[in-house]
């Protein structure tokens, strides 16, 4: 059955051990926001950008546009600091899971709220390549935030995988992720919306969103994608 998996990366399919939102956290205190972990938590999943500039902001700090492209600038330079001092591995499992459901004739498609350098040499450095329909390939395609007119909570990143993909119907699309913006973007979208317990959110937070089902792991999903989620 012809589908797709669009899946989130950092907390979903690969475990960098949420390095992203320390850093993430640590670029904007150093410009001058103060921020409780609630608000905080309410930016994760999102394009990175955008979370800067709303924190920043909900953090009492300057938030023009010089101001965050320098913080975005500080930020990422971090994040690829860390990266290398702490690589990233694929969540367990997820190798040979995204093996078997592009076997079973789904596309595999990750979506995220990094910029295309950052996903570019994280993939590169877990081995991961990318091209549609090649079976030797471990993916069929990857977008950015910063590719389409909003990120998550938007639907676009889901809605671009599929056009990616090739895919039109909604039913055979199941979009999963570990923040609450990810289940968001899939109930914006129409998709099955599945939440997973890798990275930085709770149960409680993905059910609050709206996640059809919420599971340990996206290897807990059957690689069939009529039977991966349950509406």
């Amino acid at each position: 059955m012809h589908g797709l998996f669009a899946l989130d990366i950092a907390g979903t399919t690969v475990d960098e051990g949420n390095i992203v939102y320390d850093v993430l956290r640590r670029a904007v205190t150093e410009a001058g926001a103060t921020i409780d972990e609630s608000a905080f938590a309410d930016w994760t999943g999102v394009e990175k950008q955008w979370a800067i500039r709303n924190l920043l902001r909900l953090g009492g700090a300057d938030h023009d546009d010089a101001r965050v492209a320098k913080v975005f600038a500080s930020f990422t330079a971090m994040l690829q600091r860390a990266y290398r001092d702490t690589p990233p591995r694929p969540v367990a499992g997820v190798e040979t899971w995204m093996r078997e459901a592009r076997s079973a004739g789904a596309a595999v498609v990750l979506t995220t709220g990094f910029a295309r350098p950052v996903a570019d040499a994280l993939l590169e450095g877990l081995g991961w390549r990318v091209e549609a329909g090649d079976a030797d390939a471990t993916l069929d395609g990857l977008i950015c935030a910063t590719e389409v007119c909003a990120g998550r909570p938007a639907p676009y990143l889901i809605q671009h995988a599929m056009e990616l993909a090739g895919v039109e119907d909604v039913a055979q699309v199941v979009a999963a992720g570990d923040t609450a913006a990810d289940v968001l973007a899939a109930r914006h979208a129409g998709v099955r919306a599945v939440g997973v317990l890798s990275g930085a959110g709770s149960r409680e937070q993905l059910e609050a969103a709206g996640a059809d089902v919420v599971v340990d792991s996206v290897i807990d999903l059957s690689a069939d994608i009529a039977t991966a989620a349950i509406r």
